[in-house]
């Protein structure tokens, strides 16, 4: 049996944070706000694989009032995912994600967030997509307040 999951996530800018986006640090002069590292990329991955296995959402596994989470990479939380989805009798098949945002350019990072998110699942990096697009000026991405993300897993049954 195949299962499919959507993931979405979105972070305001503020002052004071690295700017962390598919695990890969970016040099820019705006940081994402959140209790964890504030990897909205991952944040929508991992949505879309718990949403896939049944398994609920990232608020009731890591919420964002549990100081064990501060600052923490949200790649450790993805590897807990995968680790979780395992559990629940899935394997992972692929993976799908876009960011939205009008800044910075995904495309010189891609590859590298390609190869953080597979490693953090224990997948071949193919079966990664990662890709930027822009809301050409509209919305909260267009006027550079935030960054938002979706993705889709797709997880197959081994039990």
């Amino acid at each position: 049996m195949l299962k499919v999951g959507m993931g979405y996530d979105a972070h305001a800018f503020a002052p004071g944070r690295m700017l962390v986006l598919g695990g890969v640090n970016i040099p820019f002069e705006k940081r994402l706000t959140g209790h964890s590292d504030a990897d909205v990329l991952i944040h929508a991955v991992m949505d879309a694989l718990l949403s896939a296995a049944g398994l609920g959402d990232i608020g009731e596994h890591f919420p964002d009032d549990d100081e064990r989470y501060r600052g923490i990479s949200s790649l450790s939380l993805l590897k807990e995912v995968g680790e979780m989805v395992r559990k629940a009798g899935f394997r992972i098949l692929n993976v799908d994600a876009v960011l939205v945002a009008q800044r910075p350019r995904i495309a010189p990072l891609r590859e590298k967030m390609r190869l953080n998110i597979s490693e953090a699942l224990g997948i071949d990096w193919e079966e990664v997509g990662v890709k930027g697009t822009t809301t050409e000026g509209m919305g909260f991405t267009g006027r550079e307040e935030g960054i938002a993300a979706m993705a889709v897993a797709l997880l197959q049954s081994v039990g």
